[in-house]
């Protein structure tokens, strides 16, 4: 059964249960009051009446006094809606209050004479409805057989009435029940119909593979908008995961086909001279570097999708750590010089290892899209609670269309100069990868052959450990600019060229 087909079902019993619990309170249990109201009032006056042993009223008939006394107060009663008669079992009426005087002498119950004990009942005398009670009274001499019988009763036109307005207000109750279930079953098909257009188009974008198409009602403000945005959400998500995959098919396809090749054709070569050549191992040996190079970069990749590399986290001293890679970096390359600019003492929480391989990773790309006689310039400075690492070069820069996609995997600017220069297009990712997974980001700023800067945004660590760390290891002045040349005098004879 269908949500819209479940939510009319509910609508229906609950509107009919409501209306069933509104007839009993509204309308069962006020008549069932006002009747045992009525039955008391009636008893009240019976007891009163059988309770009198003396008065100056005696009811009398043939066979002398009777033993009923009527109070001088109730012998006039006026009251136009309670009765009193007192009848013989032969049905004679030898006592009726003043408010019969229009009926004529006809007990209130014709059936009397059948009660031996206390009765009541409704009798209807002409159009008037009474409530009557009958009490038969007994000789103390003859207890077997009542001698006279007691009638109180009370007009119930009243009740009729109320009745009446009751059967009224309960039939537009339960007409404005049903056309409020009417209304249910008109609107709820309106309100289900942009979940129906949704799954349609869904089920559309399934049957087509068609990942580019959006489902509707973005635009409204209720849960079904949500869940639409969301779900397109979910749709840009997969589209751009399902691009990704196609392009990672392809390129590493292409960076695989490509040094196999040549390996295939270097020992082809050296099968037809039938020795090996110096040139062509080398070619190969450069070859298999580059292979296993894109392949370990692909498997740290899938493994930091999976969660499967673990980081040691620690504290660690961010400006060793740029040091470090400093002197590593200066040895990359001659022909683009490698700076320093200013350094603050910073102290993170991460691994020391990844964050060697993010900065390395950065400075490695600059460093190939600088042209000989350009610069790369690294800097550490502490900003708030966070640490920026930047990294700028004076390179060929990159254009803004490239911008956003330059963290993708095997995405490059210029895919033919990136191949001769040996780049995968997968360090970037890396480094995207490490520092997401030290609570910081990456940006990059860059103008074409004005140069790029990428910038690193990390946490830094709590402020009392940080002095500790301080205060039990040597560091350099807080903030210094440094050089390759000032870095050797600080005897790193490893960087000498």
């Amino acid at each position: 059964m269908s949500i819209q087909k479940k939510l009319l079902t509910i609508y229906t019993v609950i509107f009919t249960t409501a209306f069933i619990a509104f007839t009993l309170i509204i309308y069962v249990l006020p008549e069932k009051q006002l009747q045992a109201r009525v039955d008391a009032e009636l008893e009240e006056l019976a007891a009163e009446i059988l309770r009198l042993r003396r008065g100056r009223t005696f009811i009398t008939n043939s066979a002398g006094v009777l033993p009923i006394r009527i109070p001088e107060s109730m012998t006039t009663l006026e009251t136009v809606t309670t009765f009193i008669a007192i009848v013989d079992p032969h049905g004679t009426v030898h006592y009726k209050s003043a408010s019969m005087a229009h009926v004529n002498n006809q007990p209130l119950n014709p059936d009397a004479s059948l009660f031996l004990e206390p009765a009541i009942d409704f009798i209807r005398h002409d159009d008037a409805l009474l409530r009557v009670l009958t009490v038969p009274v007994y000789d103390p001499m003859r207890p077997d057989e009542p001698i006279l019988y007691l009638q109180v009763g009370r007009l119930l036109d009243t009740l009729e009435d109320f009745s009446s307005v009751l059967v009224n207000a309960l039939f537009w109750s339960g007409l404005a029940a049903a056309v409020s279930v009417l209304v249910a079953i008109l609107l709820t098909p309106t309100m289900f119909r942009p979940l129906e257009d949704i799954a349609r188009t869904a089920r559309q974008i399934t049957r087509a593979d068609d990942l580019s198409r959006r489902v509707p009602h973005t635009h409204r403000a209720d849960e079904v908008g949500e869940m639409a945005r969301a779900f397109n959400q979910t749709l840009e998500r997969l589209e751009r995961l399902f691009q990704t995959q196609q392009r990672l098919l392809a390129d590493v396809s292409h960076e695989l086909r490509t040094p196999l090749t040549a390996i295939r054709g270097n020992i082809d070569l050296m099968r037809h001279f039938g020795e090996a050549d110096p040139d062509s191992l080398e070619a190969m040996q450069s070859d298999i570097e580059r292979m296993t190079r894109l392949v370990g970069d692909l498997l740290l990749l899938a493994r930091a999708d999976s969660g499967a590399i673990p980081l040691a986290f620690d504290a660690v001293e961010l400006d060793s750590v740029l040091f470090d890679v400093y002197r590593k970096a200066a040895r990359l390359t001659d022909a683009v010089e490698v700076k320093l600019s200013v350094v603050d003492q910073v102290c993170v929480w991460g691994d020391a290892d990844r964050l060697q391989q993010l900065i390395l990773n950065l400075i490695d790309n600059s460093v190939k899209y600088t042209p000989a006689g350009g610069e790369v310039v690294i800097g550490l400075e502490q900003n708030s609670r966070w640490a920026r690492i930047s990294v700028s070069d004076t390179g060929i820069g990159i254009a803004p269309e490239h911008l956003p996609h330059i963290f993708e995997r095997f995405y490059r600017v210029d895919q033919a100069r990136t191949r001769i220069q040996g780049g995968s297009g997968l360090g970037l990712s890396i480094a995207r990868w490490i520092a997401e997974a030290h609570g910081g980001r990456i940006d990059v700023t860059s103008q074409v052959e004005n140069g790029t800067t990428f910038t690193i945004d990390l946490p830094i660590h709590q402020k009392e450990e940080q002095q500790a760390v301080a205060e039990r290891v040597a560091v350099p002045p807080a903030r210094t600019s440094y050089s390759l040349a000032g870095l050797r005098l600080l005897g790193n004879s490893r960087n000498d060229r």
